[in-house]
Formats: C-alpha cells, sequence, structure tokens
C-alpha cells in the first residue's frame, strides 16, 4: 500500500502527463495532419490555374482546345462558350458557326430543339463524334456506321478547305448520306469521316467522325490546324456549346414540360461512380489492414519473469498503466484493498472479514475514536473524479494506515 501510495503521490507524472508523453502521444496524429495540409497545399496549387474539361476552348491541356481557339481568335473570330441549349440556340444565325462538342450527352428534346434552330439559323453547324442516333436526330438522311481508328489520312474530296489542309487526323464514325447534297472527305474503308451536308437554306452541317484533330495535342500535326481553321473559321462568329447534364432543359420531355426525373435521383445517384469505387476500395483494404493487424484474443497465460523487478517498478509501471486508461476506479479499488488487508490484522480481525463494512468499520472507529461516517467513504467509498482526488484519497489512507499502527 505504501509503496503504491507513494509511487502515486511522489512521481510528477502520477496525476498529469509529462510535456514528454504528451509530445509521444500525439505526434502521429500531428503528422498525419501534416501531411493533409500539405497534401491540401500541393493540390491547391496543382489546380490554381483554370481546369476544364475535354474539348474546352479554355483548357490548354492536351484533350482542351484552348489552341485552336486563340488561333480563331487572331484571325478575328469571336469564339462564345455556351453550356446551355437555350443561350446556345439564341446565339445561332447566318454569321455563326456553331459546334456540338458532345452531341450524344442531348436528349431526344434537346435533338429537336438545336435542329429546328439550326435549320432556321442558315448558318454553320459542325457536330463531332455523332454517334448512329444522334445523327438520325440532327441530320436526317445521313446514317452513321461503327467508327474506326483516328490516323493521319489523305482528304480524296473536292472540298478545298480539305484540299488545302491535306492530310489530317481524322477517323472514328464513317458517315452516308442518302439523297442528299453532300461531300465526303477523308475515307476510312471506302466511308468518309468527314462530310459536309448542304442545306436548302444555305446553311451546311459538318460531321466529323473523330474529335481528335482539335486537340491541344493533336493541333500542330499534319493539316490539322488548318482543317480545324476553315471549318470553323468561315463565319465571324463560333459558339462552341460544350452540352452538360446539368442544363435545365435536359430534364424536358418532347412536349417541353419537365418530366421531373432530375427530383427522381437520390444523393447518391449524384455522386460519380469513380467515388463510390474508390470509397469501396478504401473500406476493402481498411478491413485487411485491420485483419492483418489484429491480434487474436485467448486465456491469460501466467509466465515466469526471466528477471527480478523491484516492487517499486512494478507498482509505478500499473499506476501508470491506471492512469493512461483513466482507471481511476480501479487504482482506488486497489488502494482501499490493500489498506483494508493491512489495517484488519492490527485491529483484531480476520482476513475473511476485512473487506465487511460492518465488521471492519466498527473496530477501526474504536481503535481511533472516530464515528463510522468518514471512515465508510475513506475505505468503501465511490470512485474518485479526477486524478486530484485520487492522490488525496491515496494519501488519506497512508494517514489511515499510519494511525492504526501507532495507536
Amino acid at each position: 500500500m505504501t509503496a503504491v501510495a507513494t509511487a502515486t503521490t511522489a512521481s510528477p507524472t502520477s496525476a498529469s502527463p509529462s510535456p514528454r508523453q504528451v509530445w509521444s502521444r500525439t505526434r502521429g496524429l500531428l503528422f498525419a495532419l501534416l501531411l493533409l495540409v500539405a497534401a491540401g497545399i500541393v493540390l491547391a496549387t496543382a489546380r490554381s490555374g483554370d481546369q476544364h474539361g475535354r474539348l474546352d476552348p479554355r483548357s490548354a491541356d492536351q484533350h482542351g482546345s484552348r489552341a485552336v481557339a486563340e488561333l480563331l481568335k487572331d484571325r478575328g473570330v469571336s469564339v462564345r462558350v455556351t453550356t446551355t441549349l437555350g443561350d446556345t440556340t439564341a446565339a445561332t444565325g447566318p454569321d455563326t458557326t456553331l459546334l456540338v462538342t458532345a452531341p450524344n450527352l442531348l436528349t431526344p428534346h434537346q435533338q429537336n430543339e438545336l435542329r429546328a434552330a439550326t435549320t432556321d439559323s442558315a448558318g454553320r453547324t459542325v457536330l463531332l463524334a455523332a454517334d448512329p442516333l444522334s445523327v438520325d436526330a440532327l441530320v436526317p438522311g445521313v446514317h452513321a456506321s461503327s467508327s474506326g481508328p483516328v490516323a493521319a489520312r489523305a482528304p480524296q474530296c473536292s472540298l478545298p478547305a480539305a484540299r488545302t489542309a491535306g492530310d489530317a487526323d481524322t477517323g472514328g464514325f464513317r458517315y452516308t448520306a442518302d439523297g442528299l447534297d453532300t461531300i465526303g472527305c477523308y475515307p476510312s474503308g471506302n466511308l468518309p469521316t468527314v462530310l459536309l451536308v448542304q442545306e436548302k437554306s444555305a446553311g451546311d452541317t459538318i460531321l466529323l467522325g473523330s474529335p481528335d484533330l482539335l486537340y491541344n495535342n493533336r493541333l500542330a500535326s499534319h493539316g490539322n490546324a488548318s482543317l480545324a481553321l476553315q471549318l470553323l473559321g468561315s463565319r465571324p462568329h463560333l459558339v462552341w456549346y460544350l452540352p452538360s447534364l446539368a442544363d435545365p432543359s435536359a430534364a424536358r420531355n418532347d412536349e417541353g414540360v419537365d418530366d421531373g426525373s432530375g427530383d427522381e435521383r437520390s444523393f447518391v445517384d449524384l455522386i460519380p461512380s469513380g467515388w463510390l469505387w474508390g470509397t469501396l476500395q478504401l473500406a476493402v483494404a481498411a478491413l485487411l489492414a485491420a485483419i492483418w493487424r489484429a491480434r487474436r484474443l485467448g486465456p491469460l497465460v501466467t509466465e515466469a519473469l526471466p528477471v527480478a523487478i523491484r516492487a517499486s517498478e512494478s507498482t509505478e509501471g500499473r499506476a501508470r498503466l491506471y492512469r493512461k486508461a483513466n482507471a481511476r476506479d480501479r487504482a482506488a479499488s486497489s488502494l482501499r484493498s490493500a489498506t483494508r488487508t493491512r489495517v484488519a490484522p492490527l485491529i483484531g480481525i480476520s482476513p475473511r472479514d476485512a473487506h465487511s463494512p460492518s465488521v471492519l468499520l466498527p473496530a477501526v472507529s474504536a481503535r481511533l475514536g472516530t464515528t463510522e461516517g468518514g471512515l465508510d467513504t475513506l475505505l468503501f467509498g465511490p470512485e474518485p473524479a479526477d486524478d486530484a482526488a485520487l492522490v488525496r484519497l491515496a494519501e488519506q489512507l497512508d494517514t489511515l494506515e499510519r494511525e492504526v499502527r501507532t495507536s
């Protein structure tokens, strides 16, 4: 008992952890937090510039189209970026070229509205990699067949823009037309990958089977730049339409009424599939790490110590374990039990009755000439509220044992 109390009161770390111990416990968390902050700074720095998507005229990435947009501006062509169907149809006109970067993302209702607007505009419309369904809606009479590889191909047509550009990186979808005034260029397997459809209203539509020649990393190859500038720069204004799923018109049906489909999607539906798969992979990795690091629990086994350990060291070690686990109840119970065991023989109580309040308290009270109320709280009381109360309890038990021995 004295050793436990001495260890608890004398050691400066028994009641509160030392700065070194606080550092040892928190350095891992602080290091992880530092790494998180550093990673955030690096990502913020890497993304500090304008970041846009594929075929975006504001993007300088390899699959962006900023290079061709800047060249068009140098030639006096104004470039306007739109992301909604309403802004796009309002900007069409006879002096405007409309570039639709992703016609396959448009709903049937959007495609019908776009077709009606371009037919009446008498301008030029350029569709990139339009699939069979999109072609049927946007350019009736034209059919799209299976796509092929993108490679440098010769024009093999009478279109002035193609003959001036020469070889260009084309491919992807191939197109055929029935009963329309067309010019097909850059054939792949005897079918053109670039098709010019002359409209009756003095406008025209150009179908590009692949958008590769507009990418920043391909623009300088072969005649890509020349072909892109001639196809997109024939009018003084260029509307660069980037279809978006966030466009309100995408939720309307063929009658122009909002079908409410946007309201039926849950929060999980709005999360990109990549995040869902990434979360699942992290969960599996965490489970495997837990299995790898887990320890098999079994019954306690006594083992002889290979060396002799001083009682003070053992007591201090147990005290530190109690403090680390905030086990004040166990520490207080151990202190009180040890005191009762040592005090009982001094007042003529058998070890069997040492832990019985009805037997021990009257004997101690009679020995010291005090009331049982204070002794009851001291020897059989509740758990201390904090570490300071535990230290006071140890001191009071030491005092009680000393008084019993000297009385």
